[in-house]
């Protein structure tokens, strides 16, 4: 390793950190893993600089975990192995807009906020929104989602191409500006998704779409989780093209209160959003409140100036946040967060299994969802001291998961596999695991990229 690390040093110079403020910044996540220091952080500013230091790295067996935004919640970019952390917020433009074609191209260490930014004069918008103000290439590597899949689709579908660095040093690029192709292995899709364990993205080709003439947003509350789920079903069945439509439980809205010094009546609520034309946006509102009707929805209230719905959705974005703070009331503080996807036929029957059986086993727990698409996340409120809550949050997050499977689900629609999820890998793919395994085994011979991630040991 100090050979590798003298030679990162000589392609790097001051961009290659050795410092153990800079080590521990790169070892924390957001939820309850333990701290993990990486042996040292590189801060790369080009493919080419990408390429040279996988070559290295590859001679030298030196692990290598790429990092974003840090906003993944199963340690994905934590170096479980130590070696090298490659952080890419240096790499951070946006290198070309084709608004004719609906589609820009970026470096991965840009966030979704400052793409939206730059993007805004041209009247186009990425769609992609799971929450916090993750980097695109984070995102693709996690296969992300978020508010507003129901209608736009997640990252994963709106990828067109990419340009990968494999564990050699080879650069490769998947994919094209067309919206369709029939040639060859769909790599594109191979990576996304892989939680750099196949290769580094270093650039994405990815879709826009038009701002909307009008945007409103709204929330009505519900008598109970199974009414307003039920509602969502049928909502979605019906055809209503809604932008977003999030789950919050009673509990998840008590979070929002103490976090977010709101005052929102605590009992299950929809928080919705509408796009389109001010006539389709009408229609579509009116369409809702029919069906709401019929599952004894109050309390409705609109917001369609900018501020009102800026306030709403930031909101919901501090979800895990919140989560957090009802935690702390409950002697936590930290978070255990998990999250499945279902059917969404079968919806209603796991949101309500599962706020039972954290009730069942006694944790505090918040539940909230973009259940539109039948994703919903559940929130343990724990202490990583207390082996006795972990046990139980352990337990209840096998068991979610083992329910979202015997429903026709997965175990998880979001988050990803990471660290905290490898165990499913078998339960819910089989014998694929082994083609994942050999797919792994060509692209990255000795092992060097997110080694302890996503596949299961062997």
């Amino acid at each position: 390793m100090p050979d590798a690390l003298a030679q990162l040093a000589d392609l790097l110079g001051p961009r290659l950190v050795t410092t153990e403020a800079d080590r521990r910044l790169h070892g924390q996540n957001e939820t309850w893993y333990p701290e993990t220091l990486p042996s040292a952080v590189a801060y790369p500013e080009t493919t080419e600089e990408v390429s040279a230091i996988l070559k290295i790295c590859h001679a030298k067996s030196l692990p290598v975990t790429a990092y974003g935004a840090a906003s993944s919640l199963e340690g994905q970019h934590l170096a479980l192995n130590g070696g090298l952390c490659l952080d890419m917020a240096r790499m951070n433009r946006l290198l070309s807009v084709t608004p004719e074609d609906l589609l820009c191209v970026v470096q991965p260490g840009i966030t979704r906020k400052r793409l939206n930014e730059e993007l805004r004069a041209t009247g186009l918008f990425f769609s992609v929104d799971p929450g916090a103000d993750a980097s695109l290439g984070g995102m693709a590597a996690t296969r992300a989602s978020g508010t507003t899949a129901v209608r736009y689709g997640t990252i994963r579908e709106n990828i067109l191409g990419l340009e990968v660095v494999l564990a050699d040093g080879t650069v490769i690029r998947t994919g094209s500006h067309a919206r369709k192709s029939a040639t060859g292995y769909d790599l594109t899709h191979l990576m996304i998704g892989s939680e750099g364990t196949l290769g580094i993205i270093t650039e994405m080709t990815v879709r826009l779409h038009g701002q909307p003439e009008a945007v409103a947003a709204a929330t009505c509350r519900f008598g109970s989780v199974e009414e307003a789920v039920n509602c969502v079903i049928l909502t979605i069945q019906s055809g209503i093209p809604m932008a977003r439509i999030e789950l919050l439980d009673q509990f998840m809205v008590r979070g929002f209160n103490l976090y977010s010094k709101s005052a929102l009546p605590e009992v299950p609520h929809l928080f919705l959003e509408f796009h389109g034309s001010s006539a389709a946006v009408a229609e579509q509102m009116a369409s809702f409140g029919e069906i709401a009707e019929e599952f004894g929805v109050s309390g409705w209230q609109t917001a369609t100036q900018a501020e009102e719905r800026n306030a709403l959705w930031a909101m919901r974005h501090n979800a895990h946040y919140a989560s957090a703070a009802l935690g702390a009331g409950a002697g936590g503080g930290h978070v255990w967060p998990t999250d499945t996807c279902v059917p969404i036929s079968r919806l209603a029957e796991a949101v309500t299994w599962a706020q039972e059986k954290t009730v069942e086993m006694g944790l505090t727990a918040t539940i909230v969802g973009h259940v539109g698409d039948g994703n919903f996340h559940v929130g343990l409120s724990v202490d990583p001291e207390d082996k006795a809550v972990m046990a139980r949050a352990e337990s209840f997050a096998h068991a979610l998961g083992e329910k979202a499977l015997s429903l026709g689900g997965t175990v998880s629609g979001e988050h990803g596999i990471g660290i905290g999820k490898q165990h499913f890998m078998a339960d819910e793919h089989g014998t694929a695991v082994a083609t994942m395994r050999a797919i792994k085994t060509a692209l990255d011979p000795t092992n060097i990229l997110n080694p302890g991630k996503l596949l299961p040991p062997a």
